[in-house]
């Protein structure tokens, strides 16, 4: 499943690029997201947890940097794990775009997802929503660790970005979908111009 995101980071883009050479920071800024092991190579041991309805998931696995562009400003991971208690696998192939706008930076992300197990049950909705949560929180963290680091405290550590809470991760993606649902049923009916 192919799920596209982006947002603003109030920063130029050298300064987001320079951060996304810090690994190790910029998976901190991922609710549930951990690097245990730096193996070389631009590879990487690691765990990442969320909650979905009401199964939590914890998968370990691995995240390696398959392209990174300086000039283009684009950095692709192929990230594959499994669910530490056995309930399915999934692996992830992330591709992050920056680009200058003004001041500021817009970062494209494309997430081509493949689940099985436990998690595959999902409808794409649901997973899409949690994403979305999750890509919210990291924009976030991101912003504020970068700021954090200009103001010379580095590798503090910034609420939000150690766990990812089950419960308020499925209550803003519940709301998401109710969000759909109503603007679906109760968008007053626009017929086609023709």
């Amino acid at each position: 499943m192919l799920i596209k995101s982006d947002f603003d980071v109030a920063q130029p883009v050298e300064t987001v690029w320079a951060f996304f050479d810090d690994i190790p920071g910029v998976a901190a800024c991922l609710p549930g997201a951990e690097l245990t092991d730096d193996l070389g190579d631009d590879k990487y041991l690691g765990k990442v947890a969320v909650r979905m309805g009401p199964v939590k998931l914890a998968f370990s696995g691995t995240a390696t940097i398959t392209e990174r562009d300086d000039a283009a400003k684009r950095i692709v991971i192929d990230a594959a794990g499994a669910d530490e208690k056995g309930r399915g696998q999934a692996s992830m192939l992330v591709t992050a775009t920056l680009a200058s706008v003004g001041r500021q930076t817009k970062v494209d992300v494309v997430q081509d997802v493949q689940l099985s197990g436990a998690a595959a049950q999902y409808g794409r909705g649901m997973i899409a929503d949690v994403t979305a949560v999750l890509m919210r929180d990291f924009a976030t963290n991101l912003q504020n660790r970068i700021a954090a680091a200009e103001r010379g405290e580095a590798g503090v550590a910034l609420p939000g970005a150690a766990a990812a809470s089950g419960f308020t991760i499925g209550l803003r993606a519940l709301r998401m979908a109710l969000a759909r649902v109503f603007r679906r049923f109760f968008m007053p009916y626009q017929p086609s111009p023709n």
